[in-house]
């Protein structure tokens, strides 16, 4: 079969731009259950493969909204799964401030309510605020990953304590679970004692997918030998192409397959029917930010004093930056390629907080998203959308019919389950072998 692309909907119940919400007609609440559901939908109608929230474990009025103000992700996605059928369901949880028991039994319980399609997004919690919230104190960068490498094992491990068929459920014999077929975990390590088994049967995928995003050596590390998808933050095809095979280089080592794991590079696009439309839309997102922190992201992306230059004048010549070598050669090039104005190349930079932006007709940004897939450097793409519902039903209904034109993503769901959708093979059970 032509290797087809796969597609994630990052899901910010008020858009993945800072200032989304303000759009007229945007949704301006995540704790908005039936939003939340409307946007789950139009996912499922244009074939993604999952969706996926992310989270955070401590209030800050002055962070985005969607990550101040929100439902609990497992909460939010259990009522999701009962307004949809195929689409993914994935969800941050940490495992700094979890425990893996709980986890354990949550996503398996999300797996069977959901038939499959369930999704835990392991992170471990980087806002050193959040230990306040814990009665305890924030560990560092090296600990946090010792704890998430142990966490994932025991995981894994209680999702192993129950044989497929354990469930016998034999009325005439009485006997309901066969307890030859379930068996204890046992688990002692430097950090968890885990008895086991966890109380629920084994998923339906056996175990649901697994996901990260660390991009540092220890999370590369880990999300080569433990993830199923890896959500990659960049900039440019030469840096996505370089992380991409750096990853895939260490699956051999550890007796994986390069198509045993799937990188997705996030994207927010901003999508016209001509390039000009899809700008004049960023403009109208960027009208409701502050226009100084802006100005310092961007001088700090560029290394040099932006305020100095006039916004609505050609880009300036600038010194080479000090830092991110390939971020502005790249961006520099486009807004000459473009001639763009300093203002479109603050909005370019600014409106997703340093996540990639592109912006552009339909057929340009179907142009760029075939050209990532085609050459190395992504599986497919989190979308971000920069507000709902209309910044992302325009990528549904513009660019997503080009995609699939193209033969490069699915016209319907061939299977049932996340696995299915994603290619993956059902995972093996040690502990009971076919």
């Amino acid at each position: 079969m032509k290797r087809q692309m796969h597609l994630g909907l990052f899901l910010l119940g008020t858009g993945s731009h800072i200032a989304g919400w303000r759009m007229p007609g945007a949704v301006d609440s995540f704790q908005d259950i039936e939003a939340v559901c409307e946007i789950a939908r139009t996912a499922e109608r244009a074939k993604f493969d999952l969706i996926f929230m992310g989270d955070n474990l401590n209030a800050d009025p002055a962070a985005h909204p969607s990550y101040t103000a929100r439902l609990e992700p497992l909460t939010l996605l259990s009522a999701v799964a009962m307004a949809t059928e195929r689409v993914g369901l994935g969800a941050t949880v940490s495992t700094t401030y979890s425990d893996p028991f709980t986890v354990a039994r949550a996503f398996a319980s999300l797996d069977h309510i959901s038939h499959g399609r369930a999704a835990w997004n392991a992170v471990t919690t980087a806002a050193p605020a959040a230990a306040a919230n814990f009665g305890t104190q924030h560990p560092d960068h090296a600990r946090r990953y010792e704890i998430a490498g142990e966490f994932l094992d025991t995981v894994k491990g209680l999702w192993d304590c129950w044989a497929d068929d354990a469930i016998v459920a034999d009325r005439e014999s009485g006997l309901y679970i066969d307890p030859a077929r379930v068996k204890p975990l046992d688990h002692e390590g430097a950090f968890f004692k885990v008895k086991g088994p966890v109380n629920i049967g084994r998923a339906p995928q056996g175990h649901p997918i697994i996901s990260q995003a660390g991009g540092s050596e220890p999370g590369q590390q880990l999300a080569a030998r433990t993830a199923d998808l890896v959500f990659a933050v960049v900039q440019d095809i030469d840096e996505a192409r370089a992380g991409y095979q750096a990853l895939k280089a260490r699956l051999p080592a550890l007796g994986r397959r390069p198509e045993d794991v799937c990188v997705l590079p996030g994207v927010m696009p901003v999508v016209g029917r001509t390039d000009r439309e899809a700008r004049d839309k960023l403009n109208a997102l960027m009208r409701h930010v502050n226009a100084s922190n802006a100005l310092g992201m961007l001088s700090e992306r560029f290394g040099v004093d932006m305020s100095a230059y006039d916004l609505d004048g050609p880009i300036p010549e600038l010194p080479k930056a000090d830092t991110y070598h390939s971020f502005t050669g790249v961006m520099l090039a486009k807004a000459r390629r473009e001639s763009m104005t300093l203002r479109d190349l603050y909005n370019l930079v600014a409106a997703a907080r340093g996540h990639w932006v592109l912006c552009g007709s339909a057929e340009s940004v179907a142009d760029t998203l075939q050209d990532w897939f085609e050459t190395g450097a992504a599986d497919g793409f989190n979308v971000m959308p920069p507000y709902f519902h209309e910044g992302f039903t325009d990528f549904t209904d513009l660019v997503v019919p080009l995609l699939q034109e193209r033969g490069l993503f699915r016209a319907d769901y061939e299977g049932t389950t996340l696995r299915d959708h994603l290619g993956l093979q059902r995972p093996a059970n040690p502990n009971f072998p076919a």
